[in-house]
């Protein structure tokens, strides 16, 4: 399988926040953010496997400044890793208020993808060429994301066992 280079399937992402994205107060809501997050890093893991995908996690979204409506929303996304069948998306947020001239960080997340074949079962991708030392630090930091991912996911399926096969016991009156 060939591999595929990070600017190959970066993408970047600009809309205008306009009043159905706000609450009343004009504080545009965070799950439309989350949403062109989600959006954006599917379009560049699916830039990438060439299949469909799905989102498994999202690690750590932070939001740093809020946003208005009015500001422009600009999101930026890359590939860090790719694994067999899963992919890490970075995705960076930036608010910028046009009027004034102003850009702010507003929110970075890192997203888990996984292709899928037509069969919907996990579909092997491309490997990542990394060719600046910027991309190689962001797929060992992302390795390294997924290592604590993975020893989480096994914590959490003992927590699972253990609550099943010891199940609350009805407290007497």
């Amino acid at each position: 399988m060939i591999g595929k280079r990070v600017d190959e399937t970066m993408l970047i992402m600009a809309q205008t926040m306009n009043p159905q994205d706000a609450n009343p107060a004009g504080n545009v809501h965070g799950g439309v953010i989350m949403k062109l997050i989600d959006t954006i890093a599917g379009a560049v893991a699916t830039r990438h496997a060439r299949s469909n995908v799905v989102t498994v996690s999202i690690d750590r979204l932070v939001f740093y400044s809020p946003v208005f409506v009015g500001d422009l929303l600009t999101l930026r996304a890359s590939l860090n890793m790719a694994g067999n069948t899963s992919m890490e998306v970075g995705v960076r947020v930036e608010t910028e208020n046009l009027l004034l001239d102003q850009v702010r960080h507003t929110a970075s997340a890192y997203l888990t993808m996984v292709a899928l074949g037509t069969d919907g079962r996990p579909l092997q991708v491309p490997p990542l060429i990394l060719e600046t030392d910027e991309e190689v630090r962001r797929n060992r930091e992302a390795i390294a994301r997924k290592k604590v991912r993975l020893e989480e996911r096994k914590k959490e399926k003992a927590d699972q066992a253990f609550m099943e096969d010891n199940p609350k016991k009805k407290k007497k009156k």
